[in-house]
Order: structure tokens, then sequence, then C-alpha cells
């Protein structure tokens, strides 16, 4: 006879719960402390990480520059000589060894002065093909009569519930951290 064994929900213990009005006015304190030093720590690990940044930039100043130089130079050689080195326009890359180079077409795009009269335009030629309609909801309506949006079937307008939001006081905090 096999005995199947029950599932366990496992929910994680409430720690911490004041059991007192003293117990919450010092827990509101500490939370705000507590928030106070993350934010410390936080601004602490900003700056190691802009100290990081500018001087990665220092030290990479030079080889950037003389990595602009060497792109620019060799595509100036490489427009000047494109023929010889796509077989007469045949192919459209060439490859050094070294590594290889491409002449890559940026996909088309299709760009619009003047919406209101291309629109016009498209409808004068009877070219309905390049207009879109678009039909949506007017939320914001919906909300501001709410009685006749609830007539609606498929509409429900509901509060998104409530939250609960802890403000401790903002007070200096001691050794200059501040959040």
């Amino acid at each position: 006879m096999t005995m199947k064994t029950a599932l366990k929900n496992k929910t994680k213990a409430m720690s911490r719960v004041p059991q007192s009005r003293e117990d919450a006015v010092w827990a509101v304190g500490r939370i705000g402390t507590l928030r106070r030093e993350i934010a410390h720590h936080k601004a602490i690990a900003d700056e190691a990480v802009k100290a990081a940044g500018e001087a990665l930039e220092k030290a990479t100043a030079d080889l950037m520059a003389e990595l602009t130089d060497h792109e620019r130079g060799l595509q100036t050689w490489c427009e000047a000589n494109r023929l010889a080195l796509t077989v007469d326009g045949k192919v459209k890359y060439h490859d050094f060894g070294t590594g290889r180079i491409n002449w890559r077409l940026r996909p088309p795009k299709v760009s619009v002065r003047g919406l209101e009269a291309v629109i016009e335009g498209c409808k004068k030629l009877g070219l309905t093909q390049f207009l879109r309609t678009k039909e949506e909801l007017n939320k914001e309506a919906m909300l501001a009569d709410p009685d006749k949006a609830r007539t609606i079937a498929g509409v429900t307008i509901t509060s998104e519930g409530e939250d609960f939001v802890i403000e401790p006081i903002e007070i200096d905090a001691p050794n200059g951290m501040k959040a």
C-alpha cells in the first residue's frame, strides 16, 4: 500500500512585527535610518562607478583617437580602390587576410515632411492604400463619465487598490550621510 505525502506550502514567516505602538514608532524610525544608510552606500558606489568611467575614458583617449584615424584612413583608401577591391563591383566586400571590410546598404526608409499635406495628397490621388485608419477607445473620457461607461458590456472601472507607504521623517544622519 502506497501512501502519498501531502504537499507542503511554505510561507515565509513574518518577522519584526511591532507588538505595540512604541515598537511601531521605533520601526518607522529604523526604516528611515536604514533607507539613509542604503542611500549613502549607493552614493559611494555611484561615485566609484563615475570615477572608474572617468579613468577609463582618460586611459583610452589616445587609443580611441588613433583608432578613429586608422578607420577613416582605411575607409578613404578603400573608397579610392573600391572597384579593384570588389572585382568591378561584383561583390560588396574584400578580405585582407587580417580582416574583412564590407559595404552594406542601409534599409530603405520613408521620410515625410508636412504630414497633413501628404495625407491630403494621398486622398486626392486615391492612394488610400498608403493611409491607415486607427480606431481606439478613449479611456480618459470613460474615466470622466464612469457611470455611462459601465453600461457598455466588457467595460469595468475599478481602482488599482491602495498602497501602504511608510514615510519616515527626514533628518540629517550622523557622519555626513544623506539620503
